[in-house]
């Protein structure tokens, strides 16, 4: 069988299992695929053919004693170079942590390869996994399969951008403000921002998580298929003492009303005419599915949340990161992280537990909100994806982008789930929509996913422009 790599994860997966392809040939395919195209994109930045193929025979030899290989048998993947990968530098884009080489794997990583996962590579990221852009001074910049002239997306850039060329059929991305929901979003596929405390979370090579972290970053897969997400949840959640924020919910939550909530332009923020039109026509194919979609002028407060977020984050990181930002020296994240800190004036002791407080007032707004609307329809971006590189360009241009990114900036302090969903495509350009829902509600959102995407989505995997 020929261009393995171009199976979603559940038909590679159930092949391995029913001993119809090895994972050794499926994963010499994503290798191949890998060779062929990463020199365009330069989203794989570390791999091992040796490695990933010895994992792959493990999978084989366990297949041929009888045993269950996990529910991701030889499934080719990638993880983002921000989480510890035993054996592998957690460098997070920077040169200061070329050397930082993991003595064991983080939660996530062995979940996967528990699952059966044959870990491909390690993908590209911005320095300090800061931007909605992927370039830094010790891996480069990586591209946009659809278009090179636009952003892959960023902090989980390298990771949209091989799943949407066919390296691998998932990709491990972190979320803080955006990191999987946007690069989904930018490459033309989908990405899952899981509720806070669903993936097991730990890092041996750095600090553990602080206040900003502990609130807002999550890990969650990137897929060409709605059905591949929920595989892949369904992996990178099991449990691990290693995080106490990991929460044993059930990934299939009562019976809910098929009722969604749209919103075009939440709290008044600036929506181009196509992300518009892109809202309305997923919640046409969510009407065709059988759901009830009631379009709202408003929803509960986003730009509060995002403001909140804003402040934690920039608390924990001016307390701990100013430094390693200026012996890094990357101009990138200088600049971004001096954009963010003219938008945020340093906070108070009393700033800061008000923020806290303010919080669980807006969260409790949203959970009611949810009560009635078990899904919410709203943009990823109010902008299509940007032109590469242009947030470092000047500081107005950087606070327009700020609003025009509310909806990923509000959600993670609030711990909610959200999924982008691509719907289309505005010439060589991805457009899509975005959904929330209550928490550990992944499997409404996941059901409403499945009934956009009926309606079609871009082509995947494609040959890099």
């Amino acid at each position: 069988m020929t261009d393995l790599w171009r199976l979603p994860a559940t038909e590679l997966a159930a092949l391995v299992r029913d001993r119809q392809v090895s994972a050794t040939e499926a994963t010499r395919s994503a290798l191949a695929r890998l060779d062929a195209v990463n020199p365009r994109l330069n989203a794989v930045i570390q791999h091992d053919p040796a490695q990933a193929l010895a994992s792959a025979a493990s999978v084989d030899a366990a297949l041929a004693r009888g045993e269950a290989p996990g529910p991701l048998a030889g499934v080719p993947i990638t993880v983002k170079v921000n989480v510890d990968q035993q054996g592998w530098a957690t460098t997070n884009g920077l040169t200061l942590q070329k050397d930082l080489v993991a003595q064991q794997d983080s939660p996530v990583v062995a979940n996967l390869r528990k699952a059966g996962a044959v870990i491909l590579g390690r993908t590209n990221t911005p320095a300090f996994s800061l931007r909605w852009f992927t370039r830094n001074l010790l891996h480069g910049a990586t591209k946009n399969p659809r278009d090179p002239s636009i952003t892959p997306g960023g902090s989980s850039g390298g990771a949209a951008a091989c799943v949407a060329a066919g390296i691998g059929a998932l990709a491990h991305g972190t979320d803080i403000g955006g990191s999987v929901r946007y690069p989904a979003y930018a490459c033309g596929i989908h990405g899952l921002r899981p509720t806070m405390g669903r993936i097991p979370a730990w890092n041996a090579t750095g600090p553990d998580r602080g206040i900003g972290a502990q609130l807002m970053a999550v890990s969650g897969p990137l897929a060409r298929t709605v059905g591949d997400l929920r595989l892949a949840l369904g992996a990178m959640s099991q449990p691990d003492a290693r995080d106490p924020w990991w929460v044993p919910a059930p990934l299939e939550g009562p019976a809910f009303p098929k009722r969604a909530a749209l919103c075009v332009a939440p709290d008044g923020m600036p929506v181009a005419p196509e992300i518009a039109a892109a809202l309305r026509d997923a919640a046409r194919r969510l009407r065709t599915a059988g759901w009830e979609v009631e379009e709202l002028p408003n929803l509960p407060p986003l730009r509060e949340s995002a403001d909140i977020q804003l402040l934690l984050w920039l608390a924990e990181s001016r307390r701990a990161g100013t430094a390693a930002y200026e012996r890094e020296g990357d101009p990138d994240a200088l600049a971004i992280f001096g954009y963010m800190e003219r938008l945020c004036a340093a906070p108070s002791l009393f700033d800061f537990q008000d923020a806290l407080q303010k919080r669980v007032g807006l969260l409790r707004q949203w959970l009611l909100f949810l009560e009635g609307f078990p899904v919410v329809i709203l943009p990823v971006s109010g902008a299509l994806p940007y032109r590469d590189h242009a947030d470092v360009e000047s500081f107005e241009g950087f606070r327009r982008m700020m609003a025009e990114q509310l909806p990923q900036l509000g959600l993670p302090v609030l711990g909610l789930p959200g999924l982008t969903v691509s719907t289309g495509l505005v010439g060589t350009i991805p457009v899509g929509v975005q959904l929330i829902g209550g928490r550990y509600r992944e499997d409404v959102l996941l059901a409403a996913g499945a009934a956009i995407e009926a309606g079609g989505v871009p082509t995947a995997p494609i040959d890099p422009a």
